[in-house]
């Protein structure tokens, strides 16, 4: 999924997200807004992984 769609989806995504990552706020659900960088970045702080792992995860979930 190309970041242009999570951003039209984000709206459908985002109850998701907050599942998979329980530690995400809704501030920082917010925040990233459907932005593709901006949800890797929030989970790499807040579960402390490095940006590739933080990146794999996202990408496995938008799978």
């Amino acid at each position: 999924m190309s970041s242009d769609v999570l951003k039209g989806k984000w709206h459908e995504l985002k109850g998701s997200a907050k599942q998979k990552w329980g530690e995400l706020t809704d501030d920082d659900i917010d925040r990233v807004d459907g932005s593709f960088e901006e949800l890797v970045g929030t989970i790499q702080k807040k579960y402390g992984k490095t940006r590739d792992a933080a990146k794999k995860e996202v990408n496995d979930w938008l799978a």
